[in-house]
């Protein structure tokens, strides 16, 4: 899709124009740099086996008593709040709302969708035409909301990426990853970290696909590159942690939770797996689960961690073996549940939070360890995710495609030709300088530990990931990009703005519903009012000039750093 000219581009009103003063400089106030990849970990001590886990159970908060707190809830849980969703919630509780979501029927599959549209064929073998559509088709309009949520967080921590896939049949394996995704985000984190290494996705990602044994004529030696990301970014981590996600300390000095030699007896066991039924001419083998090569899988006794792999075993036994031993470290709970918290809640969940997600995550109340429902909410009912905090740490920035997903839910972008032509929104100059799927490397768009320099949050050591897409470039994109797309869509993509122009004559009842929705009711009295004069500066007395009042409140308060920071 072309980037509209500024000649296509509509004009600005006075309120777009106070937009990109104001909100351009409160974003940029709080906003850092980059910062460098994470060490690889060297020698270590013998990892802290799993404690026994403690039943916890996750008590249910009281029904929602406002709107805001409902607005609240449906933006964490998913991504958008409706005035529907928000008296379902009230009625309902959040537990009992969470539960119909759990129970929610998957809707039509990436895979089948792109199939359906053309996109399986030798033409599209070597392009992702059709991916970037059919993920925002599910983001934007697939009922199953907290699903799509969840698979979007899973799919930045277990990252496959569009820009290092060099593979035939490139696009439906991205789609068949998310699928898999859906599939098992609701079910037991073992389950999901054995889809996630048996994907043709991944293992093409990763080099876990293909990877050979080691050869001594030649020198060559297993590849170690899913061995070690499957430690540090999927299950353990870096370093050793207590039940709060806090290090471990020896001496003062963190305990490092596996050597380069582990990395390298790892690797071996990920030997021998390949695509299951590979061709130049079908697709359907993306779908699949990769299978297992004998013949070039590593022979001879193997050690994960502290975890003896016996000679006998074949390639699926010592994956087995490899796979249990991870996911039954005691480091996963806390080290999978502070990410979790971080995509749906906050950036920097304190440390009993921590141990809150992670007690359930090792015990459901029913003696099961990774149930991801238990997780979810653990995450979503804890206490600190259902009260507003006014820290310098409480609340998130929020993701620029979250902002983009919950403008289109909340002001119904449909797509006539239900082809989805969004495209691709990574450009940091154009657009979003995020899209889903598109990070620039395995570990996502952004770091968990990132600490914004020059900062307030990194000189207090708060944790702000979603930062490290913030800067100069991506402010003024951002803002660009949504007043050009708020009052026509992209394409022949349309929002609906008809429940709206109602309340166009009154721009206080105007504002105070668009932070309802967008803001969960979490704009100061003087944002409201500064909001509410430039939008009533607009003259309303015109079906243009009422649309007009309706587009800048919403870019006015999609501006707003009350907006931006989600509390």
């Amino acid at each position: 899709m072309q980037e509209p000219t500024d000649t296509e581009r509509p004009p600005l009103t006075s309120a777009a124009a106070l937009t990109t003063a104001l909100g351009a400089a409160a974003l940029l106030s709080a906003c850092g740099g980059g910062g460098a990849e994470p060490a690889s970990p060297g020698p270590t001590p013998a990892p802290t086996p799993a404690p026994a886990p403690v039943p916890v159970p996750v008590p249910s908060p009281p029904p929602p008593a406002t709107d805001a707190e409902a607005a609240r809830f449906l933006a964490q849980a998913g991504f958008a709040a409706t005035g529907a969703e928000i008296a379902r919630v009230k009625a309902t509780g959040y537990a009992a709302w969470l539960d119909d979501q759990f129970a929610a029927p998957r809707t039509l599959s990436h895979y089948d969708w792109m199939v359906a549209k053309g996109y399986a064929t030798v033409d599209h073998r070597n392009d992702f035409a059709g991916v970037d559509n059919t993920l925002w088709r599910k983001f934007i309009s697939s009922p199953d909301v907290l699903r799509q949520r969840v698979v979007l967080a899973l799919s930045e921590i277990f990252v496959v990426s569009m820009n290092g896939l060099p593979i035939s049949w490139r696009g439906l394996a991205v789609a068949s990853y998310v699928d898999m995704l859906e599939a098992r985000a609701f079910g037991s984190f073992r389950a999901l970290i054995e889809g996630v290494t048996l994907s043709v996705g991944m293992g093409s990602y990763l080099n876990l696909r293909g990877n050979l044994k080691e050869d001594a004529a030649s020198g060559r030696l297993p590849d170690e590159n899913y061995a070690r990301e499957l430690m540090q970014l999927f299950t353990i981590g870096l370093y050793e942690l207590n039940l709060d996600g806090s290090p471990r300390l020896v001496a003062g000095k963190p305990i490092e939770t596996y050597s380069q030699a582990q990395i390298s007896e790892l690797a071996r066991v990920f030997t021998g797996w390949d695509a299951d039924g590979a061709s130049p001419t079908d697709p359907a083998f993306v779908q699949w689960p990769m299978t297992h090569k004998p013949a070039r899988f590593s022979s001879g006794a193997k050690r994960v961690l502290q975890v003896d792999i016996p000679a006998t075993a074949d390639g699926p036994t010592a994956m087995k073996i490899a796979l249990d031993t991870l996911a039954g470290h005691a480091n996963v709970g806390p080290f999978i549940g502070r990410q979790l918290i971080q995509r749906l809640v906050c950036s920097n969940p304190s440390p009993a939070y921590v141990q809150r997600v992670a007690q359930a995550f090792n015990n459901n109340g029913q003696g099961q360890r990774g149930d991801m429902k238990a997780v979810i909410k653990a995450i979503l009912l804890d206490s600190e995710a259902r009260t507003v905090g006014s820290g310098l740490d409480s609340g998130k920035l929020r993701e620029p495609v979250l902002r983009f997903i919950q403008w289109a839910r909340s002001f119904g972008l449909k797509s006539p030709t239900e082809l989805w032509n969004i495209g691709d929104l990574s450009n940091s100059a154009t657009r979003l300088g995020q899209s889903p799927l598109r990070s620039p490397t395995a570990f996502n768009f952004f770091r968990p530990g990132y600490l914004p320099p020059n900062s307030t949050l990194g000189s207090q050591a708060v944790t702000a990931p979603e930062f490290q897409l913030c800067n100069e470039s991506t402010v003024a994109a951002y803002l660009n990009f949504m007043q050009s797309v708020l009052p026509a869509g992209l394409g022949e993509l349309k929002p609906d703005y008809s429940a709206e122009l109602p309340l166009a004559t009154d721009a206080p009842a105007l504002v105070n519903r668009h932070a309802l929705l967008l803001a969960a009711d979490g704009l100061s009295t003087v944002t409201r009012q500064s909001i509410s004069n430039a939008v009533g500066s607009i003259k309303a007395d015109t079906e243009t000039g009422r649309l007009n009042r309706v587009l800048a409140s919403i870019l006015l308060v999609m501006a707003s750093p009350e907006y931006l920071v989600q509390k």
